[in-house]
This record gives C-alpha cells, structure tokens and sequence, in this order.
C-alpha cells in the first residue's frame, strides 16, 4: 500500500487515514477547513478540483451520501488519493480522475454538478516567483499548470443553476477573487476569514458562491482562529479535528 517515503496520518474526528508524502504532497490546514466549510446535499455529485492526494474529498465524504469525484493533475498524487479512498473502504462513494481540470467536462457533463470546491494553488507566477525545486509541490502551490480564472471557470462550467462553489484562499486575493467569480456566474455568499492567532492578520479566506445567485445579500461569517497565545488549538479548531471535544 504504501510506496518510499510515504505514511500514513489520520484525522482524528473522522477516523479518515490518509496517505501523506513530505516529498510529493501533504495535506494542510486549509483541506481540513475547506472541507468543514463546503455545505453538502445529502444525495448528488460533487467534485473537488486540484484534489492533491485526496484530503478535501475524504474529509467530506462523512457528510454527504452524494458521489465524490476528485479531479487531480498529477498522477503521483492522484495515485496517492486512490489508495487512500482503497485504504477506507470508500470506493463506493469516491473516485480520482487524473487529468488537467479544464478538461473535465469531457469526462463529467456540464451543468450537472451540486458542489465543487477547489483548495488552488495560491501563488501566481512573476519573473520574481521563488519557486520550490521540488515539481510535486510547485504545481501544487504555484499557478504554473492553472490560474484563478480557468479554477472559477471550471468550477463555474460544472455546476448546475444554483449550485454552490467552495474556495479556501489566500485574503490577499479576496477582491480579485470576487471579481473572477462574479464574470462566471458565480455570485459570493458567504466569506469566513481565518487567523492563526489573535492579533495576526489572516491568512486564509473561506468563500461560498452560488451559480446564477441573486446579486448582494454576502454574509461574513466569524472569523476563526487557529492557535491560541500557548500555541495550543483553539476550542473551535479542537472540535473541527478531534472526537474527543
């Protein structure tokens, strides 16, 4: 099951195991977020774009009895994500699709889709970029294979007629981010900015759309914080990661 360098972590809410890799990819805070943030049907398709090695998808397979379908570039991760959906028994419910995200409509229909979420990379591309050497985590983390505009897009050209968009963000793109939503269709609803500490800026930014929504009515949801001044977890993260709370 497990390939050179490779282990095995586990989320300790869901008892999801998930295989993890330093060298080619390794789940962070944001998939666990994301996946706690997306508002799932109970039945339906739902499609998690720049899947990585499936961590969003796992961690939303508890909420919903709907069909997962991650979309991954790399086979390296991809492969990853398929063991990992093997490892917990979740064949039934989730899959792995490896190819380039603005192509899936060749394999899931548009306008079909009841959710997509999507943890992007974050990084656009300069001539300034610092870039990590490591191929895995560059696409991973850098707009080098896709951008923000063919990510909304995508997400866009999947969804039904009020269906809803999940991205977890960088704050610093938020209003970038409205705009490239807004030109597809895909009107902002919710926002949730996170903080790893009190008194730190945010670093992270949670956003619902829905397709074709009704222009306004946006709600800020509030603010989360990760760690508290001991570096310990907050109550609120504590109970997004562990049973025990």
């Amino acid at each position: 099951m497990l390939k050179t360098g490779e282990r095995i972590d586990q989320l300790h809410r869901l008892e999801i195991q998930i295989i993890q890799s330093p060298a080619v990819f390794s789940f962070s805070m944001d998939a666990v977020l994301l996946a706690d943030f997306a508002r799932l049907p109970k039945q339906g398709q739902i499609v998690d774009l720049c899947a990585g090695n499936g961590a969003v998808g796992l961690f939303m397979s508890h909420k919903t009895n709907g069909t997962i379908t991650g979309v991954e570039l790399q086979p390296r991760l991809a492969d990853m994500a398929q063991r990992s959906i093997e490892l917990n028994q979740l064949e039934k419910q989730l899959n792995i699709v490896t190819m380039d995200l603005k192509d899936v409509s060749t394999v899931i229909a548009k306008d079909s889709v009841d959710v997509v979420t999507c943890n992007p990379p974050y990084f656009k591309v300069t001539p300034e970029s610092q870039k990590n050497p490591n191929q895995h985590l560059a696409l991973a983390r850098h707009e080098i294979a896709t951008d923000l505009k063919t990510v909304v897009q995508t997400m866009s050209g999947l969804l039904k007629m009020n269906g809803r968009a999940y991205l977890v963000h960088r704050p610093d793109r938020f209003l970038e981010i409205c705009d490239e939503l807004r030109v597809a269709r895909l009107e902002p609803k919710k926002v949730q900015f996170i903080y790893p500490k009190a008194g730190k800026e945010a670093s992270m930014v949670l956003i619902e759309a829905v397709k074709d929504g009704r222009p306004g009515g946006l709600r800020l949801l509030p603010e989360l914080t990760i760690y508290d001044q001991n570096s310990e977890y907050t109550p609120e993260m504590r109970k997004k990661l562990f049973m025990d709370d």
